[in-house]
C-alpha cells in the first residue's frame, strides 16, 4: 500500500525519470508506517524499476525509467513454468504483426531501412554450418524485432517484441530453429523483401497482406514441426516401454 501511494504521488506530481522524489514523501510520519515498512516499500519500487537510490553528496531517491527489455525479461519469467503454446503465440502474432507492418508503411526513415536490410543480409547467403543456419533463423526474428522498434504505437511494439521473446525462450522453438531447412530461409527472405518494398511504397494494405501470409505460413510450419517432434517423442517412449 505504501509503495502504491508513493507511485501515485510520482504520477500525480508529474515527476520524470531523473527527478528527485521529495524527501518529505519518504518520512515514516508522512506515510504513517514504521521506518522498516517504508524501507521495504522503497525496495519494492526499486525492484519494479520505478526508483533508484544514490548515496553520498547529492544522493537521495530518484525516479527511474523501466527499459522495455527489462520489462520483457520480467514478463518472460511469468511464463517460465507455465509456457504458452506455439498456437497461443501465433494467435496474437497473426493479428498484431500485420497491423505493425501496416503502421510502418511510408513512415520509415532511410536509416531504419538500412537497419532492416542489414538484418536480411545476415541470412541472404547459404549457411555453411548448422550453427550458422541457427544464427540465421534468429536473425529472421531480429528482423521482426527491428520492425517493432520503429513502430510509433508503443503498446503494439512492446507486445510484438514480447511475443518474439517468448518464441526465443521456448525449448521446442529453439529445437525447431536448429533443424536444417534451406527452403524455409528462402520463404522468409522472400516475404521480408516484399514487405520492405511495400513499406517503402507506403502501401499499408499490401503490408498487411504480406505479413498476414508470412505469419500464417510461419505458424503452419512451427505447428507441423512441433507435432512431428511430439510424435517422435511418443514413439521413442513406446519403444522404450516395449524393450522393458
Amino acid at each position: 500500500m505504501v509503495a502504491q501511494q508513493i507511485r501515485e504521488q510520482i504520477v500525480t506530481a508529474g515527476l520524470r525519470p531523473g527527478d528527485r522524489v521529495p524527501n518529505d514523501w519518504l518520512q515514516p510520519d508522512a506515510v504513517r508506517v514504521s521506518r522498516g515498512t517504508l524501507r521495504e516499500a522503497l525496495k519494492v519500487l526499486e525492484f519494479q524499476g520505478l526508483i533508484s537510490s544514490r548515496s553520498g553528496p547529492g544522493g537521495g531517491v530518484f525516479v527511474a525509467s523501466v527499459e522495455p527489455g527489462e520489462a520483457i525479461r520480467m514478463l518472460d519469467n511469468l511464463f517460465l513454468f507455465d509456457q504458452p503454446t506455439i498456437a497461443d503465440i501465433y494467435a496474437l502474432r497473426k493479428q498484431l504483426e500485420p497491423e505493425l507492418a501496416a503502421s510502418l508503411a511510408g513512415n520509415l526513415s532511410e536509416a531504419a531501412f538500412r537497419s532492416l536490410q542489414s538484418c536480411i543480409r545476415l541470412y541472404e547467403d547459404e549457411p555453411k554450418t548448422a550453427e550458422e543456419e541457427y544464427a540465421q533463423r534468429l536473425a529472421e526474428l531480429d528482423f521482426h524485432e527491428e520492425l517493432a522498434r520503429h513502430c510509433r504505437n508503443p503498446i503494439l511494439a512492446f507486445t510484438c517484441s514480447f511475443l518474439l521473446s517468448l518464441l526465443r525462450d521456448m525449448t521446442v522453438c529453439r529445437s525447431i530453429y536448429r533443424e536444417p531447412n534451406p527452403a524455409l530461409r528462402e520463404t522468409g527472405l522472400n516475404y521480408q523483401v516484399k514487405l520492405l518494398r511495400a513499406i517503402k511504397a507506403g502501401d499499408a494494405e499490401l503490408c498487411r497482406m504480406i505479413m498476414r501470409g508470412h505469419m500464417a505460413d510461419a505458424e503452419k510450419y512451427m505447428l507441423e514441426r512441433a507435432a512431428m517432434r511430439a510424435r517422435g517423442g511418443a514413439t521413442s517412449n513406446t519403444a522404450a516401454e516395449g524393450n522393458r
